[in-house]
């Protein structure tokens, strides 16, 4: 019996049970009976269903600091999200990789062994082309060649941002320094565990533009084994509940923050006008403005009120002398 049946079934089910065809009491003594579950030897199940979901978790992590880096590397739109987390062994990961490839390899010490991180082809020269000043406008041919070496130069310096993410995203567990070692384009040069060896394979969509692609990092089990205690949902919730904002973390935003481009207005004044005055106005018509010339001005910044100044000149410029900050409760000179 299926365990979730259509409502004619559960029908025919109820009219069974109301005839005497079925036995309620057989239905019971089957349900204790013991369950059996099949159990392929060949292919270990060595990671338990909150491990895989706390390395979702880790991941939905990463993937949310590695939109905000590639949207402002990349000065475009982009969205990244987890698609799937599982167990699979390396056999199965390395048969669907197709050649050419575009494999990191990524050592994650201080954990013994290696990880692979794989990119498709179209998000990486996607990426490449923004970063060497492409448009936006996306290829309608997809690109399917093996990188030339400043191409692979290229690759390395942003996989190595990618990787700087990976350790921020891993650090309520274990303080990681990912290191990458090296750029594969085949498969059969990237066996970096046995073909029978458990895997945890998280598969992340990114989207940059109307162009999508996977990333797939597939971490062998040797590697996490030792840290495979700690991956559990209470731990996890436990650190990031407990764990402050460092200063350098804060000093991170503040850099970030430094690079945004506001803009500045300093009004003069203002007046109140007819359109059909508006429509006479000629050069050398005077204006006058409700504010006097020892009067401080007001400066916004993205359109909000935030100093008060005095205009003047520098250097045969016209300028602006900001005098105070303009608090919300201040008299308004106007």
């Amino acid at each position: 019996m299926s365990e979730v049946l259509s409502q004619n079934e559960i029908d025919e089910l109820l009219t069974a049970l109301n005839t005497g065809e079925v036995d309620v009491k057989e239905i019971e003594e089957e349900q204790n009976e013991k369950k059996v579950r099949k159990y392929d030897f060949k292919r270990p199940d060595k990671f338990a269903k909150e491990q895989l979901r706390t390395l979702e978790n880790i991941h939905d992590n990463y993937s949310r600091l590695l939109n905000n880096f590639l949207s402002g590397y990349l000065r475009t739109f982009t969205e990244v999200e987890v698609l799937s987390t599982q167990s699979l062994i390396f056999n199965e990961f390395s048969n669907s990789v197709s050649n050419p490839a575009i494999l990191g390899i990524v050592k994650l010490e201080p954990l013994e062994g290696e990880i692979i991180i794989e990119l498709s082809s179209d998000i990486v020269f996607k990426i490449i082309e923004r970063v060497l000043g492409g448009s936006e406008k996306d290829s309608s041919n997809p690109v399917s060649r093996t990188l030339t070496e400043i191409e692979i130069s290229l690759l390395k310096s942003f996989l190595k941002k990618f990787l700087k993410l990976m350790k921020d995203s891993w650090e309520s567990i274990i303080e990681l320094n990912p290191k990458l070692i090296n750029i594969e384009t085949n498969s059969q040069f990237a066996q970096i565990a046995s073909p029978t060896e458990s895997i945890a394979l998280i598969t992340l969509n990114l989207k940059i533009n109307n162009s999508e692609g996977m990333m797939n990092i597939c971490l062998p089990h040797k590697v996490i084994e030792p840290i495979l205690p700690n991956l559990s949902s209470k731990m996890w919730f436990s650190d990031i509940s407990k764990k402050p904002i460092t200063e350098e973390q804060k000093g991170q935003v503040i850099k970030q923050l430094a690079k945004t481009n506001l803009s500045v207005k300093a009004v003069i004044g203002g007046t109140n006008i007819s359109v059909k005055e508006l429509l006479n106005i000629r050069k050398g018509d005077v204006l006058v403005l409700d504010r006097k010339a020892d009067q401080e001005i007001d400066i916004y910044v993205d359109d909000e009120l935030k100093f008060k100044g005095i205009p003047g000149k520098n250097k045969n410029k016209v300028a602006v002398k900001i005098k105070g900050i303009y608090q919300k409760g201040d008299a308004y000179n106007g």
